[in-house]
């Protein structure tokens, strides 16, 4: 292409003015973006049973082992760490898969375009939207196939969120694109209408790829060198099994310095035992696995301890959320992952119910406080899901993030100071006195409390007078406001624009399209 030599050195002039900038533009800090948690986690279980937990995964991986099916790489790498190696089953000493792990960090940081820091791991606490819905609803339309449009609307919704940190990976399914080049779209809305760190795709090995060379454009592949800017999310296909696919995926973003969220996704009774200690050491086993592999691409890697793990209803065989069990377990769970030192993820405002109900917020407000409590420092499907994950509500979306903003405050705990107490209300306002007039009320009054957008404390008169709108229909108002209001980020630059645009064009007319 003629004068391409000058546009190239103006592209890496460019790339290494927004490397500095990234780390020097005066934007808001790790801390607000993931507040540190200033509550105890909740222990459940004292050594003795952890250890117990910890023995019987060691004695999965042993006696049971994981298989890993048409990955030969994979395969050498555990054979030549040490492991037993049987056709595709691999069976770890105990001690092994533990020890394989130890070189993920304790705690790491993502990084967005506009040069924002989030960071993961230790007492830091991040919010993320649903992930994988092929559906989509609202007041208006009701259930419908997700389109394009909607995911972009997501993103929107998502870079608008003071409450969320991060862009999630695929909000919902985009069905009108064909899937083998959907996630090209999907990748470039994050990049493009947001500037929050997000995940990339996993459905293939070559799409993990593809994802990773569109961050590359635009951050820099030096930049990706030392930076972590987008993750996968890898499941995997539990009872006890990787295929190539999220083995390959697992491999491309750990060869390239990037993040995976592992997590096993296991329904009690259905993909393992329906005893819960049985489940928890089932998944402490499959997740060490998978990290296991991606240390021994490339030690050091930013890795995860994910986990999905929730009951079913024994008599219809659909999965149930928020129940006493999966609690139970996840508490545990986080335990486990503190012991191995890894960034901690779970669900997420998880229900069965098909619509914002009364059911939905009671389901996912029993899921998301116990994650909460247990240490997640990773909480994906915090905005936005219904009907067990096949559904992405617009109403439910604001709901959601409108209670994380609630849980941001919750998790800050409470500071014992000479203001917090509080002491010169109590002298200007003396006994019988009103307090609302107090210099210490003025100074105070809009950082007291946090202020719910959606929750209405009105008088019954003035409610009624404002058409007795319930919480989905005022959601109804917001999301539409928001998304009319929707303020992008700063501009990708013009060469990088055209490389991206180009590099996705180029992807998709190299193959036809396929829909399956």
């Amino acid at each position: 292409m003629a004068g391409g030599g000058g546009s190239e050195r103006r592209t890496r002039r460019g790339r290494s003015s927004r490397v500095a900038a990234r780390t020097a533009a005066p934007l808001p800090s790790a801390e607000q973006l993931t507040p540190r948690r200033r509550i105890p986690t909740y222990e459940l279980l004292d050594d003795v049973a952890l250890e117990q937990l910890e023995a019987h995964a060691d004695w999965i991986l042993s006696e049971i082992g994981v298989e890993f099916r048409g990955d030969d790489e994979a395969l050498a790498l555990f054979r030549s760490a040490g492991a037993h190696v049987d056709g595709v089953r691999v069976r770890f000493e105990p001690g092994l898969a533990r020890q394989l792990c130890s070189t993920a960090p304790r705690q790491f940081s993502m990084w967005g375009r506009d040069g924002r820091r989030i960071e993961i791991g230790g007492d830091h606490v991040l919010f993320t939207p649903t992930y994988g819905p092929p559906f989509v609803t609202d007041l208006d339309e009701g259930r419908r196939y997700a389109t394009i449009d909607d995911f972009r609307n997501f993103v929107k919704l998502t870079w608008m969120s003071p409450w969320l940190a991060h862009g999630s990976g695929t909000v919902c399914e985009p069905v009108d694109v064909p899937v083998n080049k959907r996630h090209l779209d999907m990748v470039d809305a994050h990049l493009r209408w947001s500037a929050k760190p997000f995940m990339g795709a996993v459905t293939a090995p070559e799409r993990a790829e593809d994802s990773i060379a569109m961050a590359r454009i635009v951050f820099g592949a030096e930049f990706m060198e030392t930076h972590c800017v987008i993750q996968g999310n890898v499941n995997v296909n539990s009872p006890l099994v990787w295929d190539a696919t999220m083995s390959g995926a697992l491999k491309a973003y750990a060869r390239a310095n990037q993040g995976c969220l592992i997590s096993p996704f296991i329904i009690g009774g259905g993909m393992g035992p329906v005893t819960q200690p049985a489940l928890v050491a089932q998944a402490h086993a499959e997740a060490m696995t998978g990290i296991a592999l991606t240390q021994l691409v490339r030690p050091g890697s930013p890795m995860i301890y994910g986990n999905f793990l929730t009951t079913m209803d024994l008599r219809s065989g659909a999965p149930t959320f928020g129940t006493a069990e999966s609690t139970l377990a996840t508490y545990a769970i986080g335990q486990l992952a503190r012991r191995l030192g890894l960034p901690f993820r779970c669900g997420g405002h998880y229900t069965a119910s098909k619509v914002a109900d009364a059911q939905a917020m009671q389901e996912s407000a029993d899921a998301m406080t116990p994650g909460l409590l247990a240490g997640a420092n990773f909480i994906l499907q915090a905005a936005g899901w219904l009907e067990g994950g096949l559904t992405l509500g617009y109403e439910k979306f604001v709901m959601d993030a409108d209670r994380c903003g609630m849980l941001h405050r919750l998790i800050d705990g409470l500071s014992v100071d000479s203001n917090e107490l509080g002491g010169e209300a109590f002298s200007e306002a003396g006994p019988g006195g009103n307090y609302l007039a107090t210099a210490h009320t003025i100074a105070n009054f809009e950082t007291a409390n946090f202020e719910a957008t959606l929750c209405d404390t009105r008088s019954f008169e003035q409610w009624s007078e404002e058409g007795a709108l319930d919480m989905a229909q005022r959601a109804n108002q917001q999301w539409k406001q928001t998304l009319a209001n929707y303020e992008p980020p700063p501009p990708l630059e013009g060469a990088v624009d055209r490389e991206l645009q180009a590099f996705v064009e180029d992807r998709k007319s190299a193959v036809p399209d396929a829909w399956y």
